[in-house]
């Protein structure tokens, strides 16, 4: 997602230099922790345990 600096100004006016980067780290960071997920996920299928949630 590209997005321009006068974006990224109009959003921090808008809702505050904190909301924004919080937004902005979750994003960011959402992709990392599916991969993370999944990862545990096909660990716990080669141990051979059963999902118990």
């Amino acid at each position: 997602m590209e997005t321009s600096i006068t974006t990224w100004m109009a959003l921090i006016s808008n809702l505050g230099f904190p909301v924004v980067l919080v937004l902005y780290l979750l994003i960011r960071f959402e992709k990392r922790i599916m991969t993370l997920a999944e990862s545990i996920d096909k660990l716990r299928d080669a141990l051979g345990t059963k999902n118990t949630r």
